[in-house]
């Protein structure tokens, strides 16, 4: 928020849980930061999630936050995966993309049918899901008591660490009339190859490499139609009434990212602020931070951040508002809401670029923390959910009155 000191995490208000908890949860992730920071380059190296942090983050019950209570999960309220993505990220965004991307899951996973819930936490509660919702990825043919499943789906983040993968897909129908119908897939590890092919520049240590499957079959109970969570209540309703499991999955995308993108510039304006307290120039020896133009940029950059923040908890927080009254939003709002948040991310990028660019040749060495938060900023806005181009288009056609071409939403 405007004033705070940087890095202090977003307060839990509209977490939907008691403060001691949200409170809890959010000192146990803060102390994580100094560890998290120093292994980043190890994160790197792996090109997924180390090990020792993922036992960190199941120690600290970070997967949980949006799991349901009736099965050991925390059932905050949708803006605490923002504010734990931003926490992490100020050490690590690969680390922060991991754990926001799985716990993520764990509340989807919420909304499907009790049955496809209990396959999975019955076993193992603190099992870890992870997805490519690339839909055109995948083919499924209705067959008698579920589907047959196929394809190649690329991006599919920490599924080194996850013994279950939701898959997305269309469904193949003899009759055109049915037209295209998307549904997503929990098939467990067993059933899918990953293909290890994740070697990127920036987010490098999320592993997101693809997945494959080869005409698996899938029953009914495991899948999920994106009709069904497209606001209001869902399959896991049924037991698990908290509107959490209510929230328009699609619409409500980009935020399940974007706190990683905050987050990231967040640590890399503590960093550069650091940086300008002690060096001083190799023109003429003058401090940088005596220098206006430092402190311009400081200004620009943490005003674009904390309105990010601002955009981007104030949309969680009114979805589950008006999940509570049961509003389902209109396609307007479903598309300002993808708007802004690709917006808010592009602040966040914006604020990046602005420090890296202005922190000179010393910025450019590997051992700089500065060079790795450029390159993954780079890499969260080259997401498709943070593509203003695309949710920008989509916002003016419904706004001009013609149908979204989003078939998500």
């Amino acid at each position: 928020m405007a004033g705070s000191d940087p890095g202090t995490p977003a307060t839990p208000a509209g977490s939907g849980a008691g403060d001691h908890a949200y409170a809890a949860v959010m000192a146990r992730a803060r102390a994580l930061v100094p560890e998290l920071r120093d292994r980043a380059a190890r994160s790197e190296e792996l090109r997924r999630l180390p090990p020792e942090t993922e036992n960190e983050f199941h120690e600290a019950g970070l997967f949980k936050i949006l799991q349901p209570r009736r099965v050991g999960g925390l059932e905050f309220d949708y803006v605490a995966l923002v504010d734990l993505a931003e926490a992490i990220a100020v050490a690590d965004a690969s680390a922060a993309w991991t754990l926001a991307n799985l716990a993520s899951h764990h509340w989807m996973l919420g909304m499907f049918d009790h049955r496809a819930q209990d396959a999975v936490w019955a076993k193992d509660p603190n099992a870890l899901i992870a997805s490519s919702f690339v839909f055109p990825s995948g083919r499924a043919t209705k067959v008698e008591g579920g589907y047959r499943l196929q394809g190649r789906w690329p991006f599919s983040s920490g599924v080194d660490c996850c013994t279950w993968n939701m898959l997305a897909g269309h469904v193949s129908s003899d009759d055109e009339a049915d037209g295209i119908e998307y549904r997503i897939f929990l098939v467990p590890r067993e059933r899918y190859r990953i293909i290890d092919m994740w070697n990127a520049a920036g987010l490098k240590g999320t592993g997101s490499n693809d997945v494959a499957a080869d005409d698996v079959f899938v029953e009914e109970a495991m899948t999920l139609s994106v009709a069904e969570i497209a606001g209001g209540l869902s399959p896991g309703s049924a037991v698990n009434p908290n509107p959490l499991y209510a929230l328009p999955v699609f619409a409500l995308f980009p935020f399940v990212l974007s706190g990683v993108a905050l987050g990231n510039a967040q640590g890399c304006l503590n960093d550069y602020i650091e940086i300008a307290r002690h060096r001083a120039t190799t023109f003429n020896r003058a401090k940088l931070g005596d220098l206006q133009s430092t402190q311009i940029k400081i200004a620009e950059a943490s005003a674009k951040i904390d309105a990010a923040r601002l955009v981007m908890r104030s949309i969680c927080i009114r979805a589950m508002s008006d999940a509570r009254r049961g509003i389902v939003p209109d396609m307007a709002v479903k598309t300002g809401w993808r708007r802004d948040g690709a917006y808010a991310v592009t602040l966040c990028t914006e604020a990046v670029s602005l420090l890296f660019t202005s922190s000179g040749a010393r910025g450019l060495f590997a051992a700089a923390p500065l060079q790795r938060q450029f390159r993954d900023a780079v890499a969260i806005n080259s997401h498709i959910a943070f593509s203003f181009d695309a949710a920008g288009t989509d916002y003016g056609r419904v706004a001009l009155g013609l149908p979204s071409q989003n078939l998500t939403l």
